[in-house]
């Protein structure tokens, strides 16, 4: 008999054979009556499957434990219990794959720390039965967000010569004899005889090529995985990790902050709308005050503030005794915890961040106006006319509850002199970069552009706490198995 998905099966009316296969909930037994509860992964919800135990031959019966495979067929029936519409009533049990004592996902509460020690079986609980099901729509919710708004799919490489953020934080790539390297007379490595010829790494970021694809294309975006070879082993931070990466010719700071703000309310409505089950069992285990927290952000237009702003608020919080780790005056990089306290305690709803100080972002992004052109580390004024101590940058980061920065965006550049002033500023290698020195040469154009760690998205969807909790298979510092 042809098998059924108990997602549709749930959805069914009673009458008629049907056929389900899938894995053991729980399995509770008596001398009248045995109730199986059976998942295969197409839901959080499980279907019942009532079995007579004297139909059946007892030692079959007992292999039927949690974790076991099998392969149900029977009668769809309205249940007579609780909980759900139908049931099926076994007249043939099948079981495909037995489970014994030392399953380590047992039917009883597992810490996160144990169950990412058993990466390999903790998909089959429903805890990330439903986190990897809203990952699932949160990867088709970006892609049809995108094609719908004209944007091109756009594949950058994963292997390159450059490094896009600048930190030297990158995975080496390469085909040499680790045990056996040719050095020069300065010690340094060569890689004449390396596969491509140079030293190459895993990239962090596919922006630099997705700028090129944006001066063809008009509006591109890219999905795929990054890496970053930083030792920290936060609840924020992955080795590897997937990143959206959409850049837009002709879009100014204004038109950037918007199509931030859209995308995100359309990713946080797209979840609400095709993932009800999955959020209504993530918002009574895990945090129940997701949903609220998800239709807020739904209903509220997202702030605009000024990093100078923001600096002001944060140091008026402290004069009234709020308490921070770190500091945060004029020139520092906010850290987690300004961020949250600008979303969750003083606007109470979603920030944009804009024009950063010079000195921590990255050299592409495009600087604002000195006040004072003969002195280019004087004061900026940035959006909104805001006026700040020093040179500032068209930086839009958007800020959320429960994560903090979500979407890293800005302006760039097209300013061949301006662009290679900053490089020369900051005393980078062109080298690697010339290539896109020369999009400000032939034909530069005004575009802008942010970056979504997709992990970051999925916590804030679901509620989960650790970022290793919401992507298979994590890779962090010491940690690469499964």
């Amino acid at each position: 008999m042809k098998r059924t998905k108990i997602i549709d099966l749930l959805a069914t009316q009673p009458g008629g054979e049907v056929c389900a296969k899938g894995w053991v909930r729980s399995h509770r037994g008596s001398k009248n009556v045995d109730f199986i509860a059976l998942n295969d992964g197409s839901t959080i919800k499980n279907i019942q499957v009532v079995a007579d135990p004297a139909r059946f031959d007892e030692e079959l019966l007992k292999l039927i434990t949690t974790g076991a495979c099998i392969s149900v067929e029977g009668q769809l029936v309205e249940s007579v219990g609780s909980g759900q519409a139908v049931e099926i009533q076994a007249t043939k049990i099948e079981v495909l794959g037995t489970c014994g004592a030392d399953y380590p996902m047992q039917k009883k509460g597992q810490t996160f720390e144990y169950m990412r020690q058993h990466a390999h079986m903790r998909l089959r609980t429903n805890t990330f039965g439903a986190v990897m099901r809203i990952r699932h729509n949160m990867a088709m919710a970006i892609h049809t967000y995108f094609h719908e708004h004209g944007f091109f799919y756009f594949h950058t490489p994963l292997i390159t010569a450059s490094d896009c953020e600048g930190a030297g934080n990158m995975f080496q790539v390469t085909t040499k004899n680790l045990y056996d390297l040719q050095k020069d007379e300065e010690g340094k490595i060569i890689y004449d005889d390396d596969f491509f010829g140079e030293q190459t790494s895993l990239t962090v970021s596919g922006q630099l090529e997705g700028e090129l694809g944006a001066t063809a294309l008009g509006a591109i975006y890219t999905f795929g995985p990054t890496f970053r070879a930083e030792n920290s082993n936060t609840p924020r931070h992955l080795a590897e990790f997937w990143m959206i990466e959409p850049e837009v010719a002709f879009l100014d700071q204004e038109e950037l902050m918007d199509l931030e703000e859209d995308f995100i309310k359309y990713c946080v409505r797209w979840a609400l709308d095709h993932c009800q089950d999955d959020l209504e069992f993530l918002n009574k285990m895990i945090d129940k005050t997701l949903i609220e927290r998800l239709q807020g952000v739904l209903k509220e237009e997202f702030v605009r503030l000024p990093y100078t702003e923001g600096i002001n608020i944060l140091q008026e919080a402290i004069k009234n005794g709020k308490k921070f780790e770190f500091p945060c005056n004029w020139g520092d990089d906010l850290a987690s915890e300004h961020e949250r306290y600008l979303v969750e305690e003083h606007f109470k709803k979603p920030v944009i961040m804009t024009d950063y100080p010079r000195a921590f972002k990255s050299f592409y992004m495009k600087q604002n106006t000195p006040v004072d052109a003969a002195n280019p580390d004087g004061a900026s004024v940035g959006y909104r006319g805001a006026v700040a101590p020093g040179p500032t940058m068209q930086g839009t980061d958007v800020l959320f509850p429960a994560i903090g920065e979500i979407i890293g965006g800005s302006v760039r550049e097209a300013d061949y002199d301006k662009l290679m002033s900053e490089i020369e500023r900051r005393q980078m290698d062109q080298t690697h970069l010339w290539w896109y020195i020369d999009t400000r040469r032939w034909g530069s154009c005004p575009h802008a552009g942010f970056g979504l760690g997709f992990e970051r998205l999925i916590l804030f969807v679901t509620g989960m706490q650790n970022i290793r909790d919401v992507i298979p298979f994590p890779r962090t510092p010491k940690s690469a198995a499964f």
